[in-house]
């Protein structure tokens, strides 16, 4: 590698090293062999090629010399012709065992990326739902993409490069003190001037590539935040364009005048790292020359000495900085382990128990829950302040008992954040509850596989959440196995058949990014057929009809006919009109039951439930809702398929 190269990746190294000085302990280390060993056949060989590749770096110049000696020395033409042999075959030798190298460096550093990428992936699935609510979606990803790429140098670039190196080095410096130990010790007398700028200058370049990535980072969220769908309707609607463009031109400006900044300290420091290599081969041929002309030294040694020097500095160079590659690795391995030592709050037991057959119940026995605080389930770097949050684990459920009959309707009403909606998620095990029983089929939740309970039960929330892929892929997503008549059964129960046909390309239409290419009713109905394909026993609702206008509302309640007929349902709304036939109401405040009963009972009573119903309908006459709730209630009792 020339000298100009290696000062390129000095600053490269320099400027990417990750500024952390946490230590690092042996189980760190253990656990890094722990991903390696799958590799380490690979890894073996992988070591023996670079130290290979080493000692051909090093034999090259060694003959050179002795070409250049044999020519003066008016040797054989047979020893000119065998050495320039040999030369090429070390240089094919050495092409061979690099491009073995390379392909080995590949196979491991992939497999290590895959090998990372899937355990994270998978363990980042198993959290609970409140990781999600705190994390930043960004910094998670960034956990598998650029650290997970930090981790795999550590063995396909910094593992070979210090090792190939350290060989180098030590090969040629005896080589070098061998020929002439004399002109060796003034060669290096420079080296301070090679290696002490690398490491300042890298200082640097590394402290304004890190303000860069911040200004970058800080765009790259702004962007993000703006050019969404529902972030670009809020600009339009409240944002300033004229005060906006300057924040985001001012931090554009700042990543400009970085990149200016950059660009000369890097070329500066090359060029000058390139004039004193320049200067040290200027001694070594000036002294070397006058060496050989008084007879101390063979002019073949001359040239081997200029050549080896090369050798000499650019390892030195390399491994000034390979503290900060090697560091740079093991804070990547060490942020990933910090996801995989997050510990998931919900668990599948062994043995677990599958949902019975048949209709089924579901029931709240004595339940009390708390939502998990900041430090069970996040981590600062991943939610990106300084410190989390230290609340969290108050009590938001209280003594929450109930029954839904198998094929009946329970309506939860109340306050927003009485606490229906944490109600709703424990019975799906999206959290679990801190006391008391949650049954689903006169089972414990918790005994419960999570395979089965999928296949139990349905939700459809007030946000019904569509990916960025086509009509077809986001139903199949319920139930891969469906057919095309399957899917168009779906469709037609949710009052969407005339929609998709008249999409583009129907079924194979993309719906956008959350789904905002089609209305908000339109995005409820499929979320509904989605459910609705799925085919679950239970049912649940979660303000399914917040946000939608009376039209779109009617066409979603006419889909939820066909969604909760027959089928065990809990159902949450704030609009009272829609729940009046509910086979039980329940009206939850501060996290508890405080009234329980039907529609004409709860009226009668006076209770807070006549408060809420009098209140919504003295302001304003509700659209009939009746059907939504009658078709838990008048069903047969058995799911419709």
């Amino acid at each position: 590698m020339s000298m100009e190269m290696t000062a390129w990746n000095a600053l490269y190294n320099a400027r990417h090293a990750k500024d952390d000085q946490r230590p690092f302990s042996r189980r760190t280390l253990r656990r890094i062999g722990a991903f390696a060993r799958p590799h380490r056949a690979a890894l073996a060989w992988f070591l023996l090629l670079s130290v290979a590749s080493a000692l051909f770096a090093v034999a090259t110049p060694v003959l050179a010399g002795r070409v250049v000696t044999a020519i003066t020395e008016d040797a054989a033409e047979r020893t000119v012709v065998l050495l320039a042999l040999l030369i090429a075959a070390i240089a094919v030798a050495e092409a061979a065992v690099g491009l073995l190298a390379r392909w080995l460096s590949a196979r491991i550093g992939e497999g290590l990326i895959l090998d990372l990428r899937t355990t994270v992936y998978d363990h980042v699935q198993r959290m609970p739902v409140a990781f999600f609510t705190r994390t930043r979606t960004g910094a998670l990803v960034s956990r598998l993409n650029s650290d997970v790429i930090g981790a795999q140098r550590a063995f396909s670039g910094t593992l070979s490069g210090v090792l190939g190196n350290v060989v180098t080095l030590l090969l040629a410096l005896v080589v070098m003190l061998g020929i002439s130990w004399r002109i060796t010790l003034l060669a290096l007398a420079l080296l301070p001037v090679f290696v002490l700028p690398a490491r300042r200058m890298g200082a640097r370049l590394a402290r304004l590539s890190r303000e860069a990535a911040n200004h970058n980072a800080v765009m790259s969220t702004q962007m993000t935040e703006r050019f969404s769908a529902p972030g670009a309707t809020l600009v339009k609607l409240y944002g300033r364009p004229e005060e906006e463009s300057r924040e985001f031109a001012a931090r554009a400006g700042r990543v400009r005048d970085i990149g200016i900044r950059t660009a000369m300290l890097q070329m500066v420091f090359v060029t000058s790292l390139t004039l004193v290599s320049a200067l040290a081969l200027a001694l070594v041929y000036g002294l070397g020359g006058w060496y050989a002309l008084r007879g101390g030294l063979e002019p073949g040694a001359v040239v081997s000495l200029a050549l080896l020097l090369t050798r000499l500095y650019a390892p030195l160079t390399a491994l000034a900085g390979a503290r900060v590659e090697v560091m740079s690795a093991l804070v990547s391995f060490q942020r990933v382990f910090e996801v995989l030592d997050l510990k998931p709050l919900i668990e599948e037991r062994p043995g677990a128990a599958a949902v019975p057959p048949g209709p089924v119940a579901v029931e709240f026995e004595n339940v009390d829950f708390g939502y998990p605080a900041a430090d069970r389930v996040s981590l600062a770097s991943l939610e990106e302040v300084a410190t989390l949050d230290a609340r969290g684990g108050e009590q938001v459920l209280h003594e929450v008992s109930f029954r839904a009959e198998p094929g009946r309707l329970v309506a939860l009403v109340g306050s927003s954040g009485a606490g229906k909606s944490t109600i709703a998620q424990l019975v799906p095990r999206l959290y679990d509850a801190d006391r008391g029983t949650v049954r689903v089929g006169g089972v414990d939740v918790r005994d419960l596989s999570a395979a089965s309970l999928r296949e139990t039960l349905g939700m459809v929330t007030q946000d019904g959440h569509l990916f960025h892929d086509t009509v077809r892929a986001n139903l199949l997503f319920a139930r891969p196995d469906a057919d095309e008549a399957d899917l168009w059964d779906a469709l037609r129960r949710a009052r969407l058949t005339d929609l998709v046909a008249a999409l583009p390309d129907g079924l194979d239409t993309v719906v956008g990014e959350r789904g905002y290419r089609l209305s908000g009713g339109e995005r409820q109905r499929l979320t509904i057929a989605r459910l609705l394909l799925a085919r679950p026993r239970v049912v649940i609702l979660d303000e399914a009809t917040a946000h939608l206008d009376a039209t779109s509302e009617a066409a979603v309640q006419e889909a939820l006919t066909e969604a909760l007929a027959g089928r065990t349902s809990v159902v949450i709304a704030h609009r009272l009109s829609t729940v009046r036939a509910a086979d039980l109401i329940l009206v939850v405040e501060a996290g508890r039951i405080v009234e329980r009963g039907t529609h004409d009972a709860l009226l009668a009573a006076g209770g807070r439930y006549e408060e809420l119903y009098r209140t919504q309908f003295e302001t304003h006459a509700e659209p009939g809702g009746d059907d939504l709730a009658a078709a838990g209630s008048r069903g047969t009792g058995e799911p419709v398929s």
